[in-house]
Order: C-alpha cells, then sequence, then structure tokens
C-alpha cells in the first residue's frame, strides 16, 4: 500500500468545532514515522515529509530483476517498541505483521575458518564459550550479569529520558560511575575475558549502531542482555512490511505520508519553529516540527544560523561522527542453503582495521563484513530458487580521501572474491542482480553529513546531554528524533527517540490554550 495524499480535511475529526493542532515530520525513517504515529495518538494532525520516493529512510526497499532488498535495519530486537504503536492505534501488530524469530542471532566466522553461533539460549552460548576457551566461561556469565545491570540503568531508565538539562545528567552520573561507563564496550569485554576471539565475539555490537568497539561507551553493552531477553526478529515480507504497516497505521489516524517532498528550511519566527518551506517553494505551517532528517544536516542545512547558537556550522563540523559503509545488494540464482541469516565474517585484524576507519579514515586492503541472507527466513524475497543478499562493510566517512566514483566496483570485485572463498562457493556465476550504495550516496540520498551512516559517533562525549538534544536547545516547538539524537542509532534506539517526545511534545490541550492566549 503506498502513502497517499492527505484527506480533504485532515485537520477536523466529524464533530470537531476547532481544528486539531499540526505537526510537520520531516523524514520517514523508523523513528520518523514511530514520532507520526504517538502523535497523531495524542490528538496531532500530522503530516509527514518524506524526499525519496518511498518511505523508510535508511529502511527504504530497493526492488530489481524480482528481488526485494532492505536497505537498512535487518535486525529487529525490542520488538514490544513496536508493539506498542500499533496497541496506540487500538490494533494488535500480529494480526499485521508476521515477525519471526531468527537464530542464531549471528553467525560469526573467524578469518580462519573459526565459527562461533550467538545465540539466545544460555546453555548453547556457555557451551560455545567453553569450546573457544574453558577458562573464560565464569568471566563470560560475569559480563552477562554486568550487561544486565546496564540494560536495567541504560535502556530501563534512561533510554526514554530527554536529558534536556544538564542536571538530568549530573543526577545519573554516580550510576554510571558505577557501572563503569568510562569504560569503552572493548574494554568492558577485557575486564571479564581473555580469549582473543572471544573478546571480538562479545564486544563487536557497538558496530551495529556506528561506534568503534575500542571507543563507544560501555553502555552499549546492555546489548548482550537486550538481545537475550526478547530475541532477534525478521519480518517476512522484509524490513520494508514494518515500513508499510507503520505507514497504514499514520493514514488509519487520518494523517499523511507526503513522498517526494523535499525540506528546504525549517521556518522559525520569535525563537519558535512555525512550519517548513519545501524545495518548490511551498511553506507549510506548524505547531510542531520533528526532524528525523541527520541531526547534523538538521542544524547546518535546514536552519539559518542566526537561529541557533548551540549547534554552529563549527561545533557540528568539530563533531566526531560514525563511520560509512559500502553495501552491495545482490541476488543469486542459487541458494546457498549453509549460510544464516545473519553472518558476521571477521577479517585478519580487529582493532587495527577499525582504528584505519575511525581514526585514521583509511580505506585498508582488509575489510570485516555483515552478510545478510534474508531468504533464510522469507524465501519470498527472491524469485524461486534464489536466494537475496546484502554484505555490508564499514569504510571511512568521506573525510577520507576515497574516490567511490572509481573505487566502488574494484571493492566490490574484492568483497565477492572473499566470499567465494569462504561461504559462498562460485559466487560470480551466480548473481543475477545488483545494487551499490557507497558513502556518496549515504550523503546525497540520505541526506547524511559527511556519509556518516549513523549520525554522530556514540562516544561518552556524544551521548545523552552531549548528544543533540530531542527537544532543540535554541528553537521553540523544534523536536528531533532518529540516530542523530538520544539515545541513538538501532531499531530500538530510534523507536525510543520517539518515545521520549511524549515527556517533551506539548499536549494538544496546552497548545490549544496558548492559541487562545495568543489570540485575545
Amino acid at each position: 500500500m503506498q502513502p497517499s495524499a492527505a484527506p480533504a480535511d485532515p485537520s477536523r475529526r466529524p464533530h470537531e468545532s476547532a481544528p486539531r493542532p499540526h505537526a510537520v515530520v520531516i523524514g520517514s525513517g523508523f523513528g520518523g514515522l514511530a514520532a507520526a504515529i504517538r502523535l497523531g495518538a495524542r490528538g496531532y494532525r500530522v503530516t509527514v515529509l518524506e524526499q525519496r520516493d518511498k518511505p523508510g529512510g535508511r529502511a527504504y526497499v530497493y526492488e530489481k530483476q524480482g528481488y526485494k532488498f532492505d536497505g537498512g535495519p535487518t535486525v529487529i530486537t525490542a520488538p514490544f517498541l513496536l508493539e506498542e504503536l500499533w496497541e496506540l492505534c487500538g490494533k494488535n501488530m500480529s494480526d499485521h505483521v508476521d515477525l519471526r524469530p531468527v537464530t542464531p542471532f549471528y553467525r560469526i566466522r573467524f578469518d580462519d575458518g573459526d565459527v562461533f553461533d550467538y545465540t539466545g539460549d544460555a546453555d548453547e552460548m556457555i557451551a560455545q564459550v567453553e569450546r573457544f576457551s574453558p577458562s573464560d566461561v565464569a568471566g563470560y556469565k560475569k559480563f552477562y550479569n554486568m550487561s544486565r545491570h546496564i540494560f536495567k540503568v541504560g535502556f530501563e531508565q534512561l533510554s526514554y529520558m530527554p536529558f534536556s538539562k544538564l542536571w538530568d545528567m549530573a543526577k545519573i552520573v554516580p550510576q554510571m560511575v558505577k557501572l563503569q561507563s568510562y569504560r569503552t564496550v572493548y574494554g568492558m569485554v577485557s575486564k571479564y575475558i581473555k580469549n582473543d576471539k572471544l573478546r571480538q565475539v562479545f564486544s563487536f555490537h557497538p558496530l551495529l549502531v556506528g561506534g568503534n568497539p575500542f571507543q563507544t561507551t560501555s553502555i552499549y553493552s546492555l546489548i548482550c542482555f537486550l538481545e537475550r531477553k526478547w530475541g532477534v526478529h525478521f519480518p517476512v515480507g522484509g524490513t520494508g512490511a514494518l515500513v508499510r504497516g507503520l505507514v497504514e497505521l499514520i493514514e488509519g489516524q487520518g494523517n499523511a505520508v507526503r513522498l517526494n517532498t523535499k525540506v528546504k528550511e525549517i521556518l522559525i519566527d520569535g525563537g519558535r519553529a512555525t512550519g517548513v518551506e519545501l524545495s518548490d517553494g511551498t511553506k507549510i505551517s506548524a505547531d510542531v516540527v520533528v526532524s528525523n532528517a541527520d541531526s547534523a544536516f538538521t542544524y547546518k542545512h535546514l536552519i539559518a544560523p542566526e537561529h541557533r547558537r548551540t549547534w554552529t556550522d563549527e561545533k557540528v563540523d568539530n563533531s566526531r561522527f560514525s563511520m560509512s559503509l559500502f553495501v552491495w545488494y545482490f541476488g543469486t540464482s542459487k541458494k546457498y542453503e549453509d549460510v544464516a541469516h545473519h553472518t558476521i565474517l571477521l577479517g585478519p585484524r580487529y582493532k587495527g582495521l577499525l582504528t584505519d576507519i575511525f581514526r585514521d579514515k583509511h580505506l585498508a586492503e582488509d575489510f570485516s563484513l555483515y552478510l545478510h541472507r534474508p531468504t533464510a527466513t522469507d524465501p519470498t524475497l527472491a524469485p524461486e530458487g534464489c536466494d537475496a543478499w546484502y554484505v555490508l562493510s564499514p569504510v571511512p566517512h568521506l573525510d577520507s580521501d576515497v574516490d567511490w566514483e572509481t573505487q566502488a566496483e574494484p571493492y566490490r570485485q574484492k568483497v565477492m572474491k572473499y566470499l567465494s572463498e569462504t561461504v559462498m562457493p562460485d559466487l560470480e556465476a551466480h548473481v543475477t542482480a545488483s545494487h551499490l550504495l557507497t558513502p556518496i550516496e549515504f550523503r546525497d540520498e540520505l541526506s547524511s553529513v559527511k556519509g556518516a551512516a549513523f549520525g554522530m559517533e556514540p562516544v561518552l562525549t556524544q551521548s545523552a546531554y552531549f548528544r543533540p538534544h530531542n527537544q532543540a536547545e535554541d528553537i521553540d516547538r523544534l523536536y528531533l528524533v532518529g540516530a542523530g539524537t538520544h539515545p541513538g542509532a538501532g531499531v530500538p534506539g530510534v523507536l525510543s527517540s520517539a518515545k521520549v517526545l511524549e515527556r517533551v511534545v506539548p499536549n494538544v490541550a496546552e497548545l490549544a490554550t496558548a492559541a487562545h492566549a495568543s489570540a485575545r
């Protein structure tokens, strides 16, 4: 179902005597769609503006030669955050989306051929650890217990907190010190686990949200417990099925998702966001504006400099950004049944490679890869007898000197050769569809500053209060959701950012009172 135009008079419901306050949401990623649903449930009239021809943001769906390729997020955890959105609309997600558990969560293959199957089964995980290093079993149990403690604070208490004031941050410092958030994820893992391969197994998670395990705060160690608690899932029909379901919820509320609609500027009057101007010059007024665009792009390109004292161009430029991604989407004329749904292929170097990517902005000769085979769970995403794939390689963002116009195809061939020599024999002979996404597309199609795939890097000094706030610091009634604001990237993170809005966006009644007072 494609998003449609707004109803003839979406500002009024039957028997209403006054128009509902209007919220404009810029961008239709998971954060923007979730924000639209939550605002709609609170009585707002909502218009979502998407610059591309399909909704989803990074969850865009590419279709080619009978294959469907999910553009971005493919690891669905904490599904209750999605279920809440259906419940807000009086529906059950399970009646509309078939979300299936995936096991193993990840199959991790080391460069020497060793394999670790990362699952949600406690006994199986202990057996896997024991197979690699019996002496690390006790340490693994302690690390998992620490992950549980961090989860209780970092996810259950802090992921929905706005962090609008420095005092909000100061109040949690004692808990963060107790949980050793000053350590990095790799440092936390290494405190308990000594085997080098196991240290990689239990520290790679920050890469899924744009962070370097050697730099990212150990708060992100909570992912270990989070995955065990709720599992890893994949929707039948691909991640795009979730996007379509969310759009249908928005339209069912009487609200609209407009495609091929690019925002040129957020309009501000008297220190307050009053609407947006589109690239064609059209102006849309709004009582509140929510940006699901990249937070750095929002501040640098959608807001005039005179309206922002906090996030100046200089501050944005001096921020640390996540790595970018090289993604090859492809179809094969045969099925590789031995390949798991999610496979991580670790290269010969770990810390050295990450230093090349994050610090030195150097495209190394070696790489580590994430290989996604959705047809392991849902064969309908490819023609009969075929497999759909994408393979993702973390690469430096566009501050590097890589010329992707000339380097993309050689890099793709190198990745293809490696896959053929490891887990996908004779791959070259079976590729039947192909599409590439490089840092250039992240910049030009997804409006990500520097082509950074996850916005600002999730280091401690760019987390919580120190990240762009969910409620804009200098502008009233402007709000941010998505990977570039608190709590950060990943599907649970961006969905949680929309949930934060419930604490900072005014109630409809408050806006009506304010409007009435100003009119007197």
